[in-house]
């Protein structure tokens, strides 16, 4: 995520505002302390703002005002004269009250008895699901959305850097935005036009692409994937709201009374309807809570308009600020349906107003609703793999008839400035550059070379490692793929290599034939529930820095070949076939040994097997990007569940054993609304049929310092060995929430997390006599855990970990207790 928000700083790519009145300042008291979630409203209208934190407040109109009015409660009231139509930097200062004791006024913690705005609050709870799309059987309606990506704070010094040189015609383009007041560069834009179906009565809904346009700096499925990983759907009516991975208490949750002080502060007749003007802010600080105002039918309880910004002291990455208006009109007299959803947010490396960054900007306009027309249920069935490609290359007259809102010249000249800018040299240079970065490859003509991150690996078998692969690309849409690579061990002296084809055979169920050949070093065991990747490498195999020697390295030689199908949205069946030969990579470190006589009198070194398999993998709710033979996961939290059929064939070129093997892995992601997130993963598995080392399940272990995901921390490479285990591993993020809850550390915005794995196995007595490599099997009979507490958003990137054993305390070589670390970019 963050090398895709990389994408967008360095990118350059807004001119004269529309706006008439503008006006930034801070609202305080007479001590000279900032007054927070001060009301800030033109006087003789609806338009109006919440000062933030630290009593910051913009706000500007397309019309003339001369007054502001500034309002808190405990406070006196103040218009305040403007004396032009523009005015920065002010500071208005209000008095307190003269409080009499017959008057109830809300001040700071506001009061959960006898407050007003809590009753309206519980009367939009009775009737929530009783309002808009919910109480009709059938619905359908038209939908027009449009993303921006914007450079912001662009001042002089910024516009005179010498990147720039060259590039100053981009600068004719600079605005204002009417949320913040800082000037913005346009530097993307996308439009999409939908037809939306749904039936409550089935849950099932549909939304079908007409129209897709986009100019700016891509074209591909890189820019449309980060738009789908920041811009969930969402319905202020449910108590949370996920934003970025992160779960916000809405302010309409039936739980934001322990988390937001409520304020009636008006109430008047908004479109021929009588609504009430509520104000929240947060209770605490560094929690996921917004700040802001809506108003509510005094009938329906129907919210009318609402207008909330994430806290600035909300424990979130690279988001200085997130902005949601949304505005429901009446049809048939009472009910109400959201016709505009606007959001923006604000990427940036740091949370300072002057900090430079980029603006996520997505308007959403619906209308055309219609109700009760049912279709059948075949029709809301997913589209495994459709395309029409005639959605990306409509002319402009669709555009011109089917968008909601005309675009402002502002923006009719972006996409051609966007274009103009892709031919400039320079501008090509420094887009390469941040495209490597973020992809990982280097592309030249229809060829990418790399990963370029996967070219330098270290391990005490092959010493220092260096790699060098690439791919064919031709596009995201791709029918067929070749890739591989080629790496050298300095210390064994030997070249590796791996190849791999994909070619997909029906794009409408993904029928797809894969073959391969790979030549390498491995871990084996590093995970029990694996797949035929010819390209894949565990981590645990380049390890630069390790806790102990690591020698129980193997020479695989892997061949397959399989075919899959996708016959329904993310169920994927595939069956194959492979062939592998197995051995020590070095013995002086470890050996593969095996009897292969009954009197266990003569021993074998290396393995050849060859293996049928067929698997089923299910993902529900897992949002994929692309229609191509490898497609793009959307960052988005979904199940899976994994099961595998496997069957050695002894003699077939010249395999050495019979057997079965079954597997089953399943992982359920669970978001806990304001608890944070956590993680099951459940893994089992069962071989029947007499088997060497090189083919049991092994208990995947962690010599490394950093942290892997389905392994345990605090055990050795080989040292649990099974041929049947069940493991249970659960990990919680709190993100922040019980640090929040403490003073000296609520400004770190430090995230707490906590864990607990185990794992029982146990093999045949056939299995333990066939053993001869000198490797003492021992099985986790009596089931070993171990448990783990850790601290996360060190700095924003780091995560450390404490891990302990719960059992198995006294094995010779072993660790009781490890530190595991973590880099990484979240928010």
């Amino acid at each position: 995520m963050f090398k895709k928000i990389l994408f967008f700083l360095f990118c350059a790519v807004s001119s004269l505002s529309w706006a008439q009145t503008k006006v930034s300042g801070t609202v305080i008291d007479k001590k000279n302390q900032p007054i927070p979630f001060a009301n800030v409203v033109f006087k003789g209208s609806n338009e109006g703002v919440v000062s933030d934190e630290n009593g910051k407040f913009y706000i500007e109109s397309s019309k003339t005002y001369s007054v502001l009015v500034v309002a808190f409660m405990g406070y006196t009231t103040r218009d305040v004269e403007l004396e032009k139509p523009v005015n920065y930097n002010m500071k208005i200062v209000l008095t307190e009250e003269q409080i009499l004791d017959e008057v109830v006024i809300f001040t700071g913690k506001t009061s959960k008895k006898n407050n007003p705005a809590l009753r309206i609050l519980r009367k939009i709870w009775e009737r929530k699901r009783k309002n808009g799309l919910r109480m009709f059987e059938q619905y359908a309606y038209d939908k027009y959305e449009k993303v921006e990506f914007d450079l912001n704070t662009i001042d002089s010094n910024f516009m005179k850097s010498k990147i720039f040189k060259g590039l100053e015609f981009v600068f004719k383009k600079v605005d204002t935005s009417k949320i913040t007041g800082k000037t913005y560069l346009p530097i993307f834009i996308n439009e999409s036009v939908y037809q939306v179906y749904g039936d409550n009565k089935m849950g099932k809904e549909k939304q079908i692409l007409t129209g897709n346009k986009n100019s700016g700096l891509s074209n591909g499925d890189g820019v449309n994937t980060f738009i789908k990983d920041l811009y969930n759907d969402y319905n202020i009516y449910n108590n949370h709201l996920t934003f970025f991975d992160k779960s916000f208490t809405s302010p309409i949750s039936t739980t934001g009374i322990d988390v937001y002080n409520y304020v009636l502060r008006d109430s008047a007749y908004i479109d021929n309807k009588w609504c009430y003007n509520i104000v929240f802010y947060p209770r605490r600080k560094n929690e996921l809570t917004f700040k802001g105002d809506f108003w509510v039918n005094d009938s329906t309880f129907a919210i009318k308009t609402i207008n909330m910004a994430v806290s600035k002291s909300a424990n979130i990455n690279w988001v200085k600020d997130i902005y949601i208006e949304q505005e429901f009109d009446v049809v048939n007299d009472s009910v109400f349906l959201l016709t505009r959803d606007y959001m923006m947010s604000d990427f940036s490396l740091s949370k300072k107003d002057e900090a430079k960054g980029v603006y996520g900007k997505r308007t959403s306009l619906y209308r055309n609703h219609k109700f009760n027309q049912p279709k059948p249920e075949k029709f809301y069935k997913e589209e495994v793999n459709f395309i029409d490609n005639t959605v990306y290359t409509r002319p402009e007259s669709f555009w011109e008839q089917n968008r909601f809102e005309k675009l402002n010249k502002d923006e009719i000249g972006v996409y051609k400035m966007l274009d103009t800018l892709k031919t400039v040299k320079k501008f090509k240079q420094m887009y390469n550059l941040v495209t490597i970065l973020a992809s990982g490859y280097i592309q030249k003509g229809n060829f990418d070379y790399g990963p370029i991150f996967s070219t330098f690996g270290y391990n005490v078998v092959e010493g220092i490692r260096l790699r060098a692969g690439g791919r064919t690309y031709f596009g995201p849409n791709d029918k067929w793929r070749l890739q591989g690579y080629t790496a050298y061990g300095f210390d064994d002296n030997k070249f590796k290599y791996g190849i791999s084809a994909k070619w997909m055979l029906n794009t409408k169920n993904r029928l797809i034939i894969s073959a391969g050949n790979r030549r390498d070093i491995e871990q084996i065991g590093a995970s029990l529930t694996t797949t035929n990747d010819v390209l894949g490498r565990s981590f645990a195999s380049s390890g630069v820095f390790m806790s102990g020697t690591n020698g129980k390295l193997s020479n695989i030689n892997l061949t397959t070949t399989a075919l899959e199908i996708e016959p329904v949205k993310n169920l994927v069946f595939e069956t194959g076939l492979s062939y592998r030969t197995l051995e020590s990579a070095s013995r002086e470190f470890f050996t593969m040994d095996y009897f292969t006589d009954d009197a266990r009198t003569q021993t074998r070194g290396d393995l050849r097997q060859a293996e049928a398999h067929f698997q089923v993998e299910y993902t529900p709710g897992r949002k994929t990007v692309g229609y191509g033979v490898e497609r793009l996961s959307v960052d988005n939290p979904y199940s899976r569940v994994f099961a595998k059929f496997s069957q050695g064939i002894k003699g077939f070129l010249n395999s050495d054993f019979d057997y079965t093997k079954v597997q089953l892995y399943y992982k359920q992601p669970i978001i806990i609304g304001p608890l944070g997130r956590t993680n099951l993963t459940l893994e089992m598995g069962k071989t029947f049929g007499k088997v060497p080392l090189g083919l049991m399940s092994i208990v995947p272990g962690n010599q490394t310092y950093f942290i892997i995901g389905n392994t345990f921390s605090n055990l050795n490479f080989y040292e649990f060995v099974s041929d049947r285990y069940l493991t249970l591993q659960w990990d919680h993020n709190f993100q922040g929430r019980l640090f929040s809850r403490i003073p000296m550390l609520r400004k770190l915005n430090w995230r707490e997390i906590i864990g607990i794995r185990g794992a029982y196995g146990d093999f045949s007595e056939e299995n333990r006599l066939l053993n001869a490599s000198g490797l003492v099997y021992k099985a986790p009979t009596t089931p070993y855990w171990e448990y783990s507490v850790g601290i996360g958003n060190i700095f924003k990137v780091f995560r450390i970990d404490a891990c302990w054993r719960g059992n198995y305390r006294d094995v010779p070589g072993t660790s009781n207790f490890t530190i595991k670390g973590e880099f990484g970019f979240y928010f």
